[in-house]
């Protein structure tokens, strides 16, 4: 029964209620609605609010009562337009618990719209996120809320784009390795209005998955799914190509780079396809006739891109070209050509970046000149490492020992580990961070990382990454320190913004200085020094591979890109010629291209294949390292020789082979056998190479005095001495620093 009461009374009650609710007061509230449903039983809205007063008390039987009575009288339309007034009353208190935090409340009553509007995929969307910030999120759960159906039959005027794209970023932050997970995103993808918004999500989470968390076979579904969204687009093809490169899926690498080099039109596409290409034809291995033809043309390409190129490049196009000359030191040995190309690549990308980042390019000039005036020269140089390499990974194993023996008193250490994550679980990159004074954890986001060097106010920045990181190229070029170094990671980059390029009087020729863009300098005795490495249990024995107990056993532990054409011929010819030897090859992780190209080979040379035995990567360095010793000599690979592997052979005392070229990495191994005190083995062309290596196959006694040698140089050889190393480090960067001033 209606009661008479004026509309000033009924103003009041609601004016009253609707602060009660806000207030908490839900008891006294529901009595108001109570109240005004008897003054205007025709307002549903007052029946609403009394259901989510109730409702706020936990009487939920009561809430879904009152709103139940007041839809039953009414027809079809009534009801559907009640509910949709029910649902926005709804939405608008969850809105405000989700804005206080108070998720619980929140998912309550986000279920029981979900009960009164099943397919409404607003509400679905914020359960989806509620379940992700309390914590009990799950597959099933999503799966039980059919958001993905929805999502495929919805149109798009029917999606709220902004809360899709946000919900994306959560689950692919919660659970990016999750099938559903894809499932959701490529659902995601139909809804054209923000296309390309969802495809820069997914494929910056695809990277991270590919890269950080070593799984590229689900980055390779994320970027396929972002390739029917945007067919034909270059940045998402290169990925792909990387992504199945790096899962050892050659064939679809090799496919992914060959449409990426039909469709590119743009000479900057072109050097970067070309090296694509070559990047998945090495690591397949065995494609030789392909690689040398394609290399010529790439180099066509960089002289016609740096003669040519007038307007600045753009950020994602410098960021290919920085790391497009990658393959040349596996491919060919010349310092000047290789150089030359480096150099005037890196000159034409650094004049664009500079140019882009003008503004903050210029900040950091003024502000180097800001602090020379007000510099303490009592204070410690700040040194900052920037790599993220600083890891269970070959970088990490050697530059380990500078960081243990740093003067902590002279130097201040920070360390910048991008493309790091919050969570750190490697345990080498922990033991990285305790070393430093200040561990900086940086994402991808090379002018963020440029800023924080910058803001560190970092005397001397030293890079470990070189070319092999696109991202830090531009940090370099960039220039946040005022002294910028290259050490260990690669070969000098040739950024005109690096002042130096730490070698040693060995690793490169004497006129190397005429074409490097940095300054080379050049520590006394060696450029890297360790005092050893850990060594486990070997899980290699003669037995298992049935190799007699008198056999020879040669050994070659390096990747696909290792395997020049002329090497590996140069090796044969010595099993060959070298009675009752066998051939070790480590690092073949399949049975695709490059096992049979080694075969092939042999055949051709003329070595039984069942000499040849193929020997996958193993999970622990230092089951590899005590593994070394079922070898009686290794032999290295050129133009690139070993760099860490090198060091664990001699660090074993087994006899080694190489072959000494032009360039740093074909130099490598060379300059670490004349610091551990040893020239047997030293070979200067291809010819000398096949005698050491018969010769020392067929002198057990040769070998046995390089083994002593050896482990004897242990105690003495400037290779193993970390401490006096560190101490020509820390002399080097402090004349730098006196140089610079």
């Amino acid at each position: 029964m209606m009661i008479e009461v004026s509309p000033v009374e009924v103003v009041g009650w609601r004016q009253q209620a609707e602060q009660c609710l806000l207030a908490g007061n839900y008891a006294q509230a529901a009595d108001l609605y109570q109240r005004l449903i008897e003054a205007e039983p025709e307002t549903k809205m007052h029946c609403w609010h009394l259901g989510l007063a109730l409702l706020l008390q936990e009487q939920e039987a009561e809430a879904q009562t009152v709103w139940m009575l007041a839809m039953v009288e009414g027809n079809s339309s009534q009801v559907q337009q009640w509910t949709a007034e029910l649902v926005s009353v709804l939405e608008a208190e969850a809105e405000q618990r989700e804005e206080s935090h108070d998720y619980p409340t929140a998912w309550a009553i986000r279920q029981h719209i979900r009960e009164i509007a099943p397919e409404n995929l607003t509400n679905l969307l914020h359960l989806m996120q509620l379940s992700i910030e309390s914590g009990t999120f799950s597959a099933e759960n999503l799966a039980n809320l059919g958001v993905i159906p929805l999502l495929h039959g919805a149109t798009r005027d029917t999606v709220d784009s902004d809360l899709l794209l946000q919900s994306l970023k959560r689950l692919l932050a919660i659970a990016p390795l999750e099938p559903i997970t894809l499932d959701f995103a490529a659902a995601c993808l139909k809804h054209r209005s923000q296309v390309l918004e969802f495809v820069l999500v997914l494929m910056h989470r695809a990277i991270e998955i590919g890269n950080n968390m070593g799984q590229p076979l689900v980055a390779v579904d994320y970027a396929k799914r972002c390739l029917e969204a945007l067919p034909n687009n270059l940045s998402i093809l290169g990925h792909l190509s990387h992504f199945y490169q790096n899962a050892n899926h050659h064939t679809e690498g090799i496919e992914a780079a060959r449409q990426y080099c039909t469709i590119a039109r743009a000479l900057p596409d072109q050097v970067f396809g070309a090296f694509l290409m070559l990047r998945s034809l090495l690591r397949a291995g065995g494609y030789w006739d392909s690689i040398f033809p394609i290399f010529e043309h790439q180099d066509v390409l960089i002289e016609e891109l740096v003669n040519t190129q007038v307007e600045p490049l753009d950020q994602a196009t410098v960021f290919q070209l920085t790391t497009s000359t990658f393959c040349q030191p596996y491919i060919r040995d010349s310092l000047v050509k290789n150089r030359l190309n480096q150099n005037r690549l890196m000159q034409v990308c650094q004049s664009s970046v500079q140019t882009y980042s003008r503004e903050l390019v210029d900040r950091f000039q003024q502000g180097f000149a800001t602090r020379s005036t007000r510099r303490d020269g009592t204070h410690p140089l700040r040194i900052g490492y920037v790599s993220h390499c600083m890891r269970r990974h070959s970088v990490g194993w050697l530059s380990r020992w500078l960081f243990n023996y740093h003067n902590r008193e002279r130097f201040h250490l920070y360390g910048y580990f991008w493309n790091s994550q919050e969570l750190v679980t490697d345990s080498l990159q922990r033991w990285f961070m305790e070393r430093v004074h200040h561990p900086r954890i940086l994402g991808r986001d090379s002018q963020e990382i440029a800023n924080r060097i910058f803001e560190d106010e970092i005397d001397i920045l030293v890079d470990l990454d070189s070319i092999t990181a696109d991202i830090i190229c531009e940090v370099m070029m960039l220039k946040p320190a005022p002294v910028q170094v290259t050490w260990l990671g690669w070969d000098a980059s040739g950024i005109p913004a690096i002042d130096y390029y730490i070698a040693d009087p060995y690793v490169l020729p004497d006129y190397a200085e005429n074409h490097y863009a940095e300054k080379i300098w050049r520590l006394p005795q060696t450029y890297i020094a360790v005092d050893g490495f850990e060594v486990g249990v070997p899980t290699l024995r003669r037995e298992d591979l049935d190799i007699p107990g008198d056999a020879v056993i040669y050994w070659s532990g390096q990747s696909a890109y290792k395997r020049h054409p002329n090497t590996v011929r140069s090796q044969l010819q010595i099993i060959k010629a070298v009675p009752n030897s066998y051939f070790l090859i480590k690092g073949i992780n399949d049975e695709g291209s490059i096992q049979q190209y080694f075969l092939q080979m042999a055949a051709e040379i003329g070595v039984d294949s069942s000499r040849l035995r193929f020997l996958p990567d193993v999970a622990e360095e230092q089951t590899h390292r005590a593994n070394l010793g079922i070898a009686d000599v290794v032999l290295d690979t050129y133009p690139y020789n070993g760099a860490t592997t090198t060091l664990e052979t001699l660090w074993m005392g087994i006899p080694m082979v190489t072959r000494v070229g032009e360039h740093f990495s074909s130099r490598n191994s060379y300059t670490m056998m004349v610091n551990a005190g040893i020239s047997e083995g030293i070979a200067w062309t291809d010819e000398e190479y096949v005698e050491w290596g018969v010769g020392l196959g067929k002198d057990p006694q040769l070998r046995q005095q390089i083994a002593w040698k050896l482990w004897k140089s242990r105690a003495t050889a400037p290779l193993w001495n970390a401490k006096a190393f560190t101490q020509q480090m820390e002399n080097a960067y402090e004349k730098m620093w006196e140089m610079g001033r």
